[in-house]
């Protein structure tokens, strides 16, 4: 159910898995969204087949999800489809279920963590959850962790399971022109400064509030710090106001929504890369697509210990990983020591960035699919 131009791992992966695909016998049914100007842009902008539609009924209407699997049967059957890959196990794998029942096209499900959660929340779910999985051909997840965490659950599928890693875009390991860095630079004000990045959603788990306050002791001993922040999301209005009261309007460079393609001029003019992800109410982290952009991009990061985020970065060999439950009086020091040890942050750097060229790249990770794509 997400997609560009929504920002979120969730939306980027599904974008990304789709353009390792054959264009030409690929095609993804995507929800509409209010920003016309960026789904026009984005969807121009790939070469496979984008279907936009309103998926949910009326709330009066009930099960709401019924409109999503009219939209399914009709595309199944006029563009001859042969699988189908569904993101979300609920409420989506019922259409998967019903559409191999009464078409016999079979469907794999891709998990990515909090969909995971949802599902197993109460007994009926779980059943219903049971029923789907008996159904589906694969159940494909993003990380062990998150494999792991879905088999403690419901262990009678671990046959069914496996692991396939997010891989960021090629286009990462490629810097944008320098002048376009420069006119960006020059843009934010970011000259004689050391910048700090994240992009994120901004919803809880995401560690927004332990980085703010974690900056007034970063700048006591690196003063020329600014703070960019790309990204939007349900905590937007509670971070931007925490950072009012702290006076730090000054330091932060707040982008909101940003469009893919100019995401990555961000990655390359940023000297490190923060989020403090962290466990939230149960929920945790499928993997993180950010780490491995920034990773791929040649940028140094610390990150939240939460769910798989310790396969995206291996601490004190491809960044560091923090547990802020334990250690969050520790993060302005952890921050302070990456930027003002260079050489130990870009060798971190390096390793990740071989590592992500070697391991997380589609070619890859798409074997394990290979009984269903050929």
């Amino acid at each position: 159910m997400e997609f560009p131009p929504q920002i979120g791992g969730i939306a980027t992966y599904v974008d990304q898995f789709a353009s390792a695909l054959e264009p030409d016998k690929t095609i993804v049914l995507a929800p509409n969204y209010k920003e016309k100007d960026f789904v026009e842009e984005f969807d121009k902008s790939r070469k496979y087949k984008i279907i936009r539609q309103d998926f949910l009924y009326p709330k009066f209407v009930w099960p709401r999800w019924l409109k999503l699997y009219w939209q399914v049967k009709k595309i199944v059957q006029e563009e001859k489809i042969e699988l189908i890959l569904i993101n979300h196990v609920l409420p989506v794998g019922y259409i998967g279920s019903l559409i191999k029942t009464f078409l016999k096209v079979p469907f794999l499900i891709i998990s990515h963590g909090t969909d995971v959660t949802y599902a197993t929340r109460t007994k009926w779910k779980k059943n219903r959850l049971r029923k789907i999985i008996l159904k589906s051909e694969q159940v494909v997840f993003n990380s062990e962790s998150l494999k792991r965490r879905f088999l403690e659950k419901v262990p009678e599928f671990e046959s069914k399971s496996l692991v396939m890693y997010p891989c960021p875009d090629k286009d990462f390991f490629v810097s944008p022109p320098a002048e376009e860095i420069k006119i960006l630079r020059d843009k934010l004000a970011l000259e004689g400064k050391k910048v700090i990045l994240t992009i994120a959603r901004m919803e809880d788990g995401k560690g927004f509030p332990h980085m703010v306050r974690a900056l007034p002791e970063i700048l006591q001993k690196e003063p020329h710090v600014v703070w960019i922040i790309v990204g939007d999301g349900p905590k937007r209005v509670e971070v931007l106001k925490s950072i009012q009261e702290k006076s730090l309007q000054n330091v932060v460079r707040f982008m909101g929504k940003v469009s893919h393609s100019e995401i990555k001029k961000y990655y390359y003019l940023a000297d490190l890369f923060v989020l403090f992800t962290h466990p939230d109410h149960g929920r945790e982290e499928g993997l993180g697509l950010v780490f491995l952009e920034a990773q791929a991009a040649g940028l140094p990061v610390i990150a939240g210990k939460s769910g798989g985020v310790e396969e995206a970065v291996i601490n004190m060999q491809t960044g560091i990983v923090i547990d802020i439950r334990q250690k969050a009086n520790v993060t302005d020091e952890t921050v302070v020591e990456m930027l003002q040890n260079p050489d130990f942050a870009k060798s971190l750097a390096q390793n990740a960035q071989n590592r992500i060229k070697t391991e997380f790249i589609w070619e890859h990770q798409l074997k394990k699919l290979d009984n269903w794509l050929e």
